[in-house]
């Protein structure tokens, strides 16, 4: 149902200050609602079975967005120009397109050990890494992540724009603790690959070596500053590292988790 509305429309709370992340988590979680934007994302999270509640869009993009809109005749459409768009979300959006959608309930932890390939972030809280990091797993062939209880939204605004909807295709859920995580991937049959600047990391291409043929592998990827902490790091199966040159001694968490997961997806024989 189409509604014109203005920027101090009550209706349009959902948007309101999107580039304030504190306000948009306290906001976004006693609501239990996510934040699209742009026709792509938007589409792969209705795909992904997520309900809308509303739509936010410029008069450009009705048209484009006419079939998704369809199947949600009862949820209200606000159609604003961009400049009003602009001033409720507090930054330009040129896209042009914004959605508040419902949360779907997380799978259990167990559903995604039984997977094979599984990314997992200790406490990466930058958005914009853990979008990265989604958006690489998924591409290269990799089945899920898993995130400690203090790892960043995927589903904040940020983090499903950089994963480029990536977050709604690839299973993803949080361990209930983060001291038991290295244990449950044991117990669960992975060989964990701690990613770590350690005295007795292997170099990765070695590592990868080893792990091509079939089993379970979980890459460890830790907090952007510090790294892995040492409990993760030393209770993983084995520490690699990618080798640098020229003084670099590592790479970006997003970078380092896309050469990893390249150098050990699984490799299909032709």
């Amino acid at each position: 149902m189409q509604v014109e509305v203005g920027a101090d429309d009550p209706r349009l709370g959902d948007y309101v200050r999107l580039r304030e992340s504190s306000l948009r988590r306290s906001l976004e979680s006693e609501r239990g609602l996510f934040i699209a934007e742009g026709e792509k994302v938007i589409r792969r999270a209705v795909e992904a079975g997520h309900r809308p509640r509303s739509f936010l869009l410029a008069p450009r993009w009705l048209a484009g967005l006419e079939d998704v809109l369809a199947r949600w005749p009862d949820v209200d459409v606000y159609v604003v120009d961009e400049a009003v768009a602009e001033q409720v979300t507090g930054f330009h959006v040129h896209r042009g397109a914004l959605a508040s959608l419902h949360r779907a309930d997380l799978p259990p932890v167990d559903d995604l050990l039984g997977l094979d390939r599984l990314v997992v972030l200790e406490d990466v809280v930058d958005h914009t890494n853990v979008g990265a990091i989604l958006r690489s797993a998924a591409g290269l062939g990799w089945d899920g992540a898993l995130l400690s209880p203090r790892s960043a939204d995927p589903l904040y605004r940020r983090a499903v724009k950089v994963s480029m909807g990536a977050v709604f295709a690839l299973p993803w859920t949080r361990f209930p603790s983060w001291r038991d995580a290295p244990a449950l991937l044991t117990g669960a049959g992975f060989t964990t690959v701690a990613l770590t600047l350690a005295d007795d990391s292997e170099d990765l291409d070695v590592v990868a070596e080893r792990l091509r043929g079939p089993g379970k592998v979980a890459v460890l990827l830790g907090t952007e500053g510090a790294g892995l902490s040492d409990h993760w790091a030393q209770t993983a199966s084995v520490r690699v590292r990618i080798p640098m040159r020229a003084g670099i001694d590592s790479l970006n968490v997003a970078a380092a988790a896309a050469v990893a997961c390249y150098a050990l997806a699984p490799r299909v024989t032709r």
